[in-house]
């Protein structure tokens, strides 16, 4: 028995020894990986592809809607099957969403979830479901779908059957979808103050909007329009959009002439993503009567009611403030200029003059403007720095 397999194994040596140099030649060409079987051609021109598919945004020159989708469907049909890359390209498509300018267009969404494979990210049992099947895509999608609810797109029906098709009814984006579905129309319609939609593209059409909204808290409020080239020896030549109302007319004319006004700002104020500078003209709180004669804190002489006696009553009348009286001062009017230089303002007040204030003529006016704050670094000293102010 012995000597059988001894002579078997024996022979298969031998045999094995004469075709040793065929077997090897074989065996050496099975590789495991795939990028060991294709040729060094082909890998440099997938490297290649891939280089031109991550820059491709990058290097159009039209930016706008069309070309954004043609470069979707030009990725698309270039692996119409595997989608190879296809997380990568929606990152960087997302990325450049706000140079096309559709950032908040549903349709360029819709395009960019179409790009993922349908079918294969479907989980098949509970497991895979509540383990994230396939996370890094489904996490891509959340992310896009986190940059929908940022911009404030309102995703529709359509969307549902493409996060359908692509993840199931379990997938972690489609239950996103959901809860977005469900907030989302709550929130579109809550705000007492809408926004026109879409918005003027115009810098004068905004301010004019911001200034409404800004005045609003007075309905006798009236927006007017200047030009600085109307005032004598004016620098600038812009449009200034000033709100006043009678009320700050009022207050305007029983100010103080002895009491300086002062022109503070700029202060901002955001337009769904637009930024508007304003300036407003105030003075000095008015000090309330009660706060001179009335201690709250002196108990030496306190008054307490007995036998049903009516408390004592003040000795003072205080009148009640009017909206445009706030804590740190009276504001009699504010505006948006064109430029926001000192030159355009002083044509406001000049302005304000001639349009039934003859008060700003007596009074002194300050300009309190600010500016952002410089480092200056010394030559020779790169610790030391010097933070200047402009007033």
């Amino acid at each position: 028995m012995f000597l059988k397999k001894l002579l078997r194994v024996g022979s298969t040596y031998c045999y094995y020894r004469a075709h040793s140099k065929q077997y090897t030649s074989f065996i050496r060409t099975l590789r495991t990986s795939s990028l060991h079987c294709e040729q060094k051609q082909d890998k440099d021109e997938k490297e290649s592809k891939a280089l031109i598919q991550r820059d491709a945004f990058d290097r159009i020159e039209s930016k706008s809607k069309q070309t954004y989708l043609e470069a979707i469907r030009i990725f698309v049909n270039e692996d119409h099957i595997y989608r190879r890359g296809h997380v990568e390209f929606i990152y960087s498509a997302m990325k450049h969403m706000e140079e096309f300018g559709v950032h908040k267009d549903l349709e360029a969404y819709k395009s960019l979830i179409d790009v993922m494979p349908k079918g294969k990210f479907i989980p098949q049992n509970i497991f895979q479901a509540e383990f994230m099947h396939y996370p890094k895509q489904q996490q891509c999608i959340i992310d896009l779908l986190e940059q929908m609810e940022d911009c404030g797109v309102m995703p529709d029906f359509e969307m549902e059957d493409q996060l359908l098709n692509i993840f199931g009814k379990r997938g972690f984006p489609l239950r996103k979808y959901w809860r977005m579905m469900y907030w989302m129309p709550k929130f579109k319609n809550l705000s007492p103050f809408p926004v026109p939609d879409p918005l003027p593209t115009d810098t004068f059409e905004l301010a004019k909007y911001a200034i409404e909204r800004i005045s609003g808290v007075d309905v006798t409020t009236v927006v007017t329009v200047y030009q600085t080239s109307d005032v004598k020896d004016s620098i600038d030549d812009t449009w200034i959009v000033s709100a006043q109302s009678g009320t700050q007319k009022k207050l305007l004319q029983e100010h103080d002439v002895t009491e300086p006004l002062y022109v503070e700002g700029p202060f901002k104020v955001w337009i769904k993503g637009n930024l508007i500078n304003y300036f407003i003209l105030r003075t000095k709180p008015k000090p309330s009567p009660e706060d001179d004669d009335v201690n709250l804190d002196d108990v030496s002489n306190l008054k307490v009611s007995l036998f049903n006696l009516r408390p004592p009553v003040g000795k003072h009348l205080k009148k009640i403030p009017s909206v445009h009286e706030q804590d740190d001062g009276t504001i009699f009017s504010l505006c948006a200029t064109g430029t926001s230089s000192q030159d355009s303002l002083l044509s406001w007040i000049r302005h304000l003059e001639n349009d039934g204030n003859p008060k700003l003529g007596e009074v002194q006016v300050v300009f309190t403007l600010k500016t952002g704050t410089k480092e200056v670094a010394k030559v020779g000293d790169e610790e030391s720095q010097e933070k200047i102010e402009d007033k």
